[in-house]
């Protein structure tokens, strides 16, 4: 059936645009002969995961232990939990992943070393960690480098862990104010996560992975030094309008949320019928990927979502309100579509307008 048949709020996926992005940054990583694990939190597809395997990459991130399981399920083998997992729960059923499939998860504290060597006592194969470094960031990690050689001499006294590498997230790089910017400080989180591996390379445990993340850097093709081994983007799968502000297009933008009009009433006000469930009520307000009200209406210039309730968007825009009529759909490019995918139970793969496959969001709600 055509797009444009599918009862709202729909999920849409453009096939040829999101093969155009997995396929642009699989070029990328295999320029610079680092490895792609793609985050995917971003979508939560098992298929789509697979896809992006097919296509290079060497094994998937994801961010919960139940986000692992159910790509452990769907064939999907070699897994980051690019997070801190604390807690005898769900670390017993990280060893239990353990058993069939390779699986490798963070650390930043010697809380979680203790943790993990009592679980992981008496099993097959040793716990498979990364240290995480924070690196501008101001979220999890470690910051002082006291504390980096601490939590490796616990690491090393362990008997049920292996220490994998190490990894970083330039999540701050979101707010950088130009591309020069942007380049700075993805140089500068990136020369501190090498810093740290050759700190550990000269207590004797040489990193087999150094992961870096985060997509703004990633699209705008800044160089990989020497001695990262992966990288880590999520959102250039799909795209949003935060980072079509970053590259200044949106022809890239492969999700989209259909919405119907429902109401007009009045002479410049217009409500669809999806709201903070169905695009969430996110924004951001700094630097290049700020974003203009709550989602981008894809068909029209410069209209935006001024307000949202829980089902209903709402739009102040005359020459936007006499163009559409009650019962037309529309399409909203999301702020940012990693939440919002965790909001539908499936999205429409769409190609030259026609519906031609239906994707379940498997890993939809999987936050423990």
């Amino acid at each position: 059936m055509k797009y444009d048949e599918i009862d709202t709020p729909a999920l849409l996926i453009d096939r040829d645009t999101m093969m155009g992005n997995l396929l642009s940054m699989q070029d990328y990583a295999n320029k610079y002969n680092v490895h792609l694990r793609p985050h995917t939190k971003t979508h939560k597809m098992p298929k789509l995961a697979s896809l992006q395997e097919e296509l290079g990459a060497k094994g998937i991130t994801v961010a919960k232990v139940g986000e692992a399981e159910v790509m452990a399920q769907n064939g999907l083998n070699n897994i980051f939990i690019a997070n801190e997992i604390v807690g005898k729960t769900k670390l017993n059923r990280i060893r239990q992943l353990a058993e069939t499939i390779d699986i490798s998860f963070g650390i930043d504290n010697t809380y979680q070393v203790r943790e993990i060597e009592d679980v992981f006592d008496g099993a097959k194969k040793k716990a498979q960690v990364l240290v995480e470094i924070e690196v501008g960031e101001q979220r999890s990690g470690i910051i002082e480098e006291s504390d980096f050689h601490t939590l490796l001499e616990c690491v090393k006294s362990c008997n049920n862990i292996e220490l994998l590498g190490i990894f970083s997230h330039d999540g701050h790089s979101y707010k950088a104010e130009n591309w020069d910017e942007c380049k700075e400080l993805y140089l500068e989180s990136v020369q501190r996560t090498l810093h740290f591996a050759k700190l550990a390379e000269d207590m004797g445990m040489k990193p087999k992975v150094v992961s870096i993340g985060s997509t703004p850097p990633f699209m705008l093709k800044f160089d990989i030094p020497k001695g990262i081994t992966e990288i880590r983007p999520g959102t250039y799968i799909f795209m949003d309008a935060s980072q079509a502000n970053m590259i200044d297009t949106y022809n890239r933008c492969a999700a989209t949320v259909l919405t119907t009009v429902i109401s007009k009433p009045t002479h410049e006000r217009v409500i669809t019928d999806v709201g903070a469930k169905g695009i969430t009520a996110q924004s951001r307000n700094k630097g290049l990927t700020a974003t203009t009200g709550f989602g981008r209406i894809k068909e029209y210039n410069d209209v935006y979502i001024n307000g949202v309730f829980d089902e209903h968007a709402i739009i102040y825009h005359e020459e936007f309100r006499n163009q559409v009529q009650i019962g037309e759909k529309v399409q909203i490019i999301p702020n940012h579509i990693c939440p919002v995918c965790n909001l539908y139970e499936k999205a429409y793969l769409i190609s030259n307008g026609e519906v031609v496959d239906e994707l379940p969001i498997d890993c939809r709600g999987k936050l423990q």
